[in-house]
This record gives structure tokens, C-alpha cells and sequence, in this order.
């Protein structure tokens, strides 16, 4: 199926801007730079959305500015709006089970303890939507998770997730074309 909205999740404004759990704006941002196309607020959709249409691809992106307990009520508006189905929702998000630089594609499944997932499940009434799951590694323990989520990379870590979140955004076309397989090939094998 083709991937018709790129979701990245994070919490708006300066104090979150550089943390690890704004990986999936980071994304979202990567790929409109990428594609030339502008984030803009819209009121309507909870966040700041951007469209790219060309040689048949109509993508569209947001970034909630809801906080991401309450991304769902993002996710949600634009995709009934646009009529886009779960299946062809892709959303990108901060991944602490994976080490930093490291990149998965999934399609499906639960939250796995993300509370952004946690909130999109039941605002979409589905759990088919696809996930970028962009590592940011773990702190060691369960009870630091908050806090290590909410504060910057160290810079061997953001560069890391900086080359990770490129190599993702370079295979937004491939997705948005439906070619699943091509770009999960891609950023499987790049370590």
C-alpha cells in the first residue's frame, strides 16, 4: 500500500526542540526539506502540516503540536479530512529499544509503552498503521526513561540519529510509491 500521511511525533516549542523524543519531528522535517515542501501551522489539524504531489505521489506530512499523549487527536483530524486509511499512515517516532543510528520500519502492531502510539491507536480505532522507529537508545534503566527521553543526545548520538533519520527521509519517495520492501531493504541493511 501506498503511504499517503508521514507522521512525526514529538512535543512542540523550544524546551523539547533538541530531545531525544522529538526524533520523529526530526524526520518529518528531514523529509519536507528534502521534498521542498513547507510546514505550515493549520489550526484545523492540530499541528503543522505539509503537502508533496508530483508524478503521481500525493504525500502529505504533519507534526502534531498537540504533545505526544495527545497526538492522536492530530493523526486523526487530517486523516479523515484527506480520507487516508491507517494502512497508508506511516508514523515516525522515538524508539529506545533500538541504539542510537539505528532505523526500522514496521508495519502494525501495539505501543510498546510509546505513549504517542498509545494515544494514535484508539483516536484511529486501529493499530494497522506503519512505524519509522528511529533509536535513540536506552538509559539502562526502566525508571530513567522519562528523563532520558526528554533531554538532548549526546553528539556522537545525534550525529547517529542524524545520519539515521537522512538515510530514512532519502527512502520517503520509495514509500510514498508503495515500494515497502525496497526502502525497509534500504534502511535494514545500511548498519
Amino acid at each position: 500500500m501506498l503511504v499517503r500521511l508521514i507522521v512525526g511525533l514529538g512535543n512542540p516549542g523550544p524546551k523539547y526542540a533538541g530531545t531525544r523524543h522529538n526524533a520523529g519531528f526530526w524526520f518529518v522535517e528531514r523529509v519536507a526539506e528534502r521534498l521542498g515542501v513547507d510546514l505550515r501551522a493549520e489550526r484545523k489539524f492540530h499541528g503543522a502540516i505539509g503537502r508533496y504531489r508530483d508524478a503521481g505521489l500525493d504525500l502529505h506530512l504533519l507534526c502534531p503540536d498537540t504533545y505526544m499523549n495527545h497526538s492522536g487527536r492530530a493523526v486523526a483530524a487530517l486523516a479523515r479530512f484527506h480520507r487516508i486509511p491507517p494502512e497508508a499512515i506511516l508514523v515516525a517516532h522515538d524508539e529506545i529499544d533500538l541504539p542510537a543510528g539505528v532505523v526500522r520500519l514496521k508495519r502494525g502492531g501495539g505501543h510498546g509503552g510509546h505513549n504517542g502510539l498509545r494515544d494514535i491507536i484508539p483516536a484511529l480505532g486501529s493499530r494497522d498503521f506503519a512505524r519509522l522507529r528511529i533509536g535513540v537508545g536506552h538509559p539502562g534503566s526502566s525508571d530513567q526513561v522519562i528523563a532520558y527521553v526528554l533531554h538532548a543526545p549526546g553528539r556522537s548520538e545525534l550525529t547517529a540519529i542524524d545520519s539515521a533519520i537522512d538515510a530514512a527521509a532519502a527512502q520517503a519517495p520509495a514509500l510514498a510509491a508503495g515500494d515497502w520492501d525496497r526502502a525497509q531493504q534500504q534502511l535494514h541493511t545500511r548498519e
